[in-house]
């Protein structure tokens, strides 16, 4: 099992037990299941970027809080070489936290990839959240509140992210960009 999906279990474990939960109270208020929430504590499944942005509301965290990193240090470097990515596989989307878990803040930046021709729908985050995409390569479309919004190399979109949003790859060159999230207060 890789390191991050064990860091996960032991927070999701930790961050519910913290918030007096059950894990049919968090499944209840996450919209995953009681199965699905114990068989990723128990390290049975390794959860989509989708399903932990689900545990992550339900337990009103930010989405960094599952990944359990330490205390903040004065300098934190995050070497390309030892990128601890979310997703893959057989999924298009991929996730790599870059900040996040700073005390007294309530931001992550995410660098961010999606094949060419791909999709990916995203849940809603907390409410009060705002999402910046900053596209460094290849074309965004992206999709929120009933609207399209095409993005290309240099630029950015700022959106309220505590309701979902679609993000495409448009053309024949995958998507490669920032999100920085800011959770409201």
């Amino acid at each position: 099992m890789d390191p991050i999906n064990r860091r996960v279990a032991e927070r999701l474990r930790v961050l519910r037990k913290a918030a007096g939960l059950s894990l049919d109270d968090l499944a209840s208020r996450s919209g995953v299941s009681r199965a699905a929430l114990s068989q990723i504590e128990t390290l049975k499944t390794n959860p989509t970027i989708a399903v932990l942005w689900k545990i992550a509301s339900g337990l009103d965290v930010p989405f960094s809080e599952l990944l359990g990193d330490a205390e903040a240090p004065t300098v934190r470097i995050e070497r390309a070489a030892k990128a601890r990515w979310l997703g893959g596989g057989r999924d298009p989307f991929r996730s790599r936290p870059l900040l996040g878990r700073i005390p007294g803040h309530r931001v992550e930046i995410y660098e961010l990839t999606l094949a060419a021709g791909k999709s990916h729908d995203a849940q809603p985050h907390p409410a009060g959240s705002f999402e910046q995409v900053f596209v460094e390569e290849g074309r965004l479309v992206l999709g929120v509140d009933g609207g399209v919004h095409a993005l290309g190399p240099g630029d950015a979109i700022l959106f309220r992210a505590d309701r979902a949003h679609r993000y495409a790859a448009e053309g024949r060159k995958a998507f490669r960009g920032l999100s920085t999230i800011l959770y409201g207060e």
